[in-house]
């Protein structure tokens, strides 16, 4: 069973679709999207969550990975599979 993921993202952000892009490679399905765009409260939100003001943001179940190139990160030094799978 793959872990929860959730993406912080809008719908204009070319690295939101590599890192959906690569999580779907992966054999994610199902990724919970919140677009800050549409709902600016929650934008506020994430920010306060990870310190971070640019999207993606990426959590893998409660792990925030970070953006596009922390997520890449993960899969260059062969992380990612791990922290799919819950592990």
């Amino acid at each position: 069973m793959s872990a929860h993921v959730l993406m912080y993202t809008t719908g204009t952000c070319p690295y939101c679709t590599m890192a959906e892009r690569l999580l779907k490679s992966k054999g994610v399905d199902e990724i919970e999207k919140v677009r800050i765009d549409l709902e600016p409260e929650r934008r506020v939100a994430m920010m306060e969550k990870t310190g971070r003001r640019t999207v993606p943001q990426i959590y893998i179940g409660e792990t925030h990975v970070g953006g596009f190139d922390d997520l890449n990160a993960l899969e260059r030094e062969g992380k990612l599979d791990a922290l799919l799978n819950g592990a």
